[in-house]
């Protein structure tokens, strides 16, 4: 993230001028000592001291990068959020309107071009003008001492730099002044009033001159006209005090000040002057949203924002990544499909409200690239518990969204079924499936040998039907009994490992590599189920589910781009008879109900306590994972039964209860898939 050599700010060494030390020095007890220098001449301090004060001073001042308001946009470059510390986007001078520039230099530096750091005129005008006035309004110091001085403000790191930084003191004067011909001896006049209208706050949030014409009237800086210059240049002496949302009467007067100040300074015509003054303030307030709340994808966002405090690339530690992603300027580009978004959005919405002691999820994935298009749940992002908000994002893994997940049920069976065919079982070897089969748990081979409770009975039961199944029957019917003796023969440990591979976060084989493993006992989310589901729907290829695209600088210049991350974990056919045995699923199964124009397949999973539902299912291009999971205003499990969700009594089935939901979110996204089939399997 570092930028080459060339693009560094220069730091500011202080050539010493002799000629311009000893004029400074002249004017330091005598004029300046009762305007920037109040302490000089009550104390009687003199010329060659002014001067050895000057030289016993810091000699560089390093311009660091000013803070700028990031934003996370779609791949088109839509806006989804802004997120910053301070509302800034820095623009050049040339991308400000020229009476902007005029307005500003008029009001507080009308020699800015003629003088250098020190105006010796302007500081006596603005003495007796303010004198002679009701109120002070002309200030003393040049732009450029006030650009120094802003920037002093805002590089201060700590409570000390943050003091000297505004102390009322003849030092801090003295450096100020100092830091102010170096400035002038550097850089060009354009480049100081540049830095200084980005520096400046203008109220209500708005730092630098482009915030505050997208705040106050919704456009950009160089669009602003005369009247809109004018009062934006009139804020920057005392942004609270003329802040014109909420003192608009004191905006419109200081306002009309700037507007004579430049027609007394033939910037425009007196005339011009009078029929401005006329008009109103011409507001149009557009306060910029800051964070994930107030986006149309608010979880989406929030886990945006997560996956980045998780890279190193952006910083050492969290704090330094938030302070990248904070202040950086960044163009976060992502993968969210906006119409996916919506399709998610609408049929969770339509499912589940947010006040039910429910919560509804969806979350769809990209097969062969890891690219997630949407995030979606019940409970919108927020603090009003009464309203069913929270900060909890459910729909990702609990390391990006800090919740526990829910038990995934029979969506689990797949991943024995994808273990036995890699061991080389034939998906037609039958196996008799009674209502209940008792095994003996210890029979179950795990990673490091026996499973842990090898003295325990394990006697699952059917909730569907029994018969001699084999991997199309028992995986259409769902049958426990079939998976349990599946999952004997081909041991706990390869499944276990295959579904880590497609993206299942397990991590605690003690719990969580046990005989119950094949009806979903492990505590998942609907993203880790969409990423492992588009796995079969890429032939065997996992990809890393990712959110972004690529990061750009302030500038446009790209940063870092985010690659798929894929890896062929499965082979083809065994992927491609997957595919075949849960397309069966669609047109024959549970999912029968729920088909889509494109070829799709999916599964059903229903938790043994009836606490949650799920269908995962996808079509060649799209897996997406959607959940229906009990759950209290605290967010803890609880049965679904009995329980209302979306002003409705419901079945407690996958395919009853998330199916319909899934088929509402995937009917909207049809018409916009590509016509793809899946690859048959090899006999």
């Amino acid at each position: 993230m570092s930028r080459p050599a060339s693009e560094r700010p220069r730091p500011l060494r202080i050539v010493s001028h002799l000629g311009v030390m000893v004029a400074v020095a002249a004017v330091m007890g005598v004029i300046v000592a009762g305007l920037a220098i109040p302490f000089a001449g009550v104390l009687g301090i003199g010329a060659r001291n002014v001067a050895q004060s000057m030289e016993d001073l810091p000699e560089e001042l390093e311009t660091e990068a000013l803070p700028q308001r990031s934003k996370i946009v779609d791949g088109a470059g839509n806006v989804i959020a802004n997120v910053f510390d301070q509302n800034r986007m820095s623009v050049k001078l040339t991308d400000v309107s020229p009476k902007m520039r005029e307005a500003i230099v008029a009001i507080e530096d009308y020699r800015f071009y003629q003088h250098g750091a020190l105006d010796l005129r302007g500081t006596l005008r603005a003495l007796v003008t303010n004198q002679a006035s009701d109120g002070v309004v002309q200030g003393g110091s040049s732009i450029t001492q006030q650009m120094v001085k802003l920037t002093l403000q805002q590089q201060a790191d700590t409570p000390e730099e943050r003091q000297a930084a505004t102390d009322d003191t003849y030092a801090r004067k003295l450096r100020e002044l100092r830091y102010a011909i170096a400035f002038e001896d550097n850089y060009s006049k354009d480049w100081i009033l540049e830095r200084y209208l980005n520096l400046a706050y203008f109220g209500d949030g708005a730092y630098g001159i482009q915030a505050a014409a997208e705040t106050y009237f919704d456009k950009d800086a160089a669009d602003l006209n005369v009247r809109e210059s004018a009062m934006l240049a009139g804020l920057v002496q005392n942004p609270s005090n003329y802040d014109p949302t909420n003192s608009p009467d004191r905006a419109l007067q200081r306002r009309n000040v700037v507007l004579q100040r430049m027609a007394d300074l033939d910037v425009i015509s007196q005339k011009q002057a009078r029929k401005e003054k006329k008009r109103n303030l011409g507001l149009n307030v557009n306060k910029l949203q800051n964070g994930c709340v107030s986006s149309e994808a608010a979880f989406f966002c929030d886990y945006v924002l997560k996956y980045l405090a998780d890279d190193e690339d952006l910083g050492k530690n969290p704090a330094e990544r938030r302070r990248t992603i904070l202040t950086g300027g960044l163009t976060i580009k992502t993968t969210i499909d906006t119409r996916m978004q919506a399709a998610a959005d609408s049929a969770v919405a339509g499912t589940v409200f947010p006040t039910d002691q429910a919560i509804g999820g969806i979350a769809m994935i990209q097969p062969g690239t890891g690219a997630v298009r949407a995030i979606s749940q019940s409970r919108p992002m927020g603090a009003d518990q009464a309203a069913g908000e929270t900060y909890l994002n459910y729909v990702v893994p609990q390391r990006y969204g800090d919740s526990n997940g829910f038990q995934p049920g029979s969506t689990f069976k797949l991943f024995v079924v994808a273990a036995a065919l890699e061991q080389g079982m034939s998906p037609y070897e039958s196996i008799s499936s009674p209502e209940t089969v008792s095994l003996d748990a210890g029979s179950f081979e795990v990673c490091d040998g026996e499973y842990y409770g090898s003295s325990e009975v394990w006697s699952p039961s059917n909730s569907t039907t029994s018969g001699t199944m084999n991997m199309y029957s028992g995986t259409q019917n769902s049958v426990n009994t079939y998976f349990a003796q599946l999952e004997q023969r081909t041991g706990i440990c390869e499944p276990y490992t295959l579904a880590q591979e497609m993206g299942v976060e397990l991590d605690n084989p003690e719990t969580e590599m046990v005989p119950s493993f094949t009806l979903g006992v492990s505590d998942v989310s609907p993203l880790e189920m969409a990423e492992a589901y588009s796995t079969f729907a890429g032939r065997g290829v996992h990809c890393a589910a990712r959110p972004i695209i690529d990061i750009a600088d302030a500038a446009g210049n790209v940063l870092k781009t985010y690659d798929d991350q894929c890896e062929q974990v499965l082979s083809e056919n065994t992927a491609d008879r997957i595919n075949d045995i849960l397309r069966g699923v669609m047109e024959g199964g549970f999912g029968s109900g729920l088909q889509l124009t494109q070829p799709s397949a999916g599964k059903t999973g229903t938790t043994q306590d009836g606490k949650a539902v799920w269908f995962n299912g996808y079509t060649p291009n799209l897996a997406t994972a959607a959940m229906i999971a009990g759950a209290n205003e605290f967010g803890e499990p609880i049965p679904l039964a009995g329980v209302p969700v979306g002003g409705a009594y419901r079945p407690v089935s996958g395919s009853g209860f998330a199916g319909p939901m899934w088929a509402d979110a995937m009917r909207q996204v049809d018409p916009i898939l590509d016509d793809e089939d899946f690859v048959p399997p090899a006999s």
